[in-house]
């Protein structure tokens, strides 16, 4: 299985690389939107994406709305954030995340989420 995680926080990049590798996902990383966004046109099998909302150049919004409207992408997406506003949650929802989850998260909580989602 591969993954796209997009994350400017280089820790939280480095937790779930760690957890999903030792998991046995194909880890692919992007410290940016827009590096994620060039990442997703190149592959077109990545299985799932994990992403924040508050990321340099392209947010992770705007790359849910890439992935889902322009590439038509169905994999499940699962949003990292601090950013803890119903609006932001709701609106990330309606654009096509699967799941949203606050940080900082319990990561095994987060790999039960992926799991149920790619299991679905």
């Amino acid at each position: 299985m591969k993954m796209l995680i997009c994350d400017d926080d280089q820790m939280s990049l480095r937790a779930l690389e760690f957890q999903f590798k030792r998991e046995g996902y194909e880890i692919i990383k992007a410290v940016d939107g827009r590096v994620a966004s060039k990442i997703l046109s190149e592959n077109e099998d990545i299985d799932v994406m994990i992403t924040d909302v508050f990321m340099p150049h392209v947010s992770g919004l705007e790359l849910i709305t890439y992935a889902r409207r322009t590439l038509q992408r169905l994999f499940p997406i699962i949003v990292v954030s601090r950013a803890n506003i119903d609006d932001n949650i709701n609106f990330a929802l309606d654009l096509g995340a699967d799941a949203y989850m606050i940080k900082p998260f319990n990561l095994e909580e987060l790999s039960r989420i992926v799991n149920n989602l790619l299991n679905e």
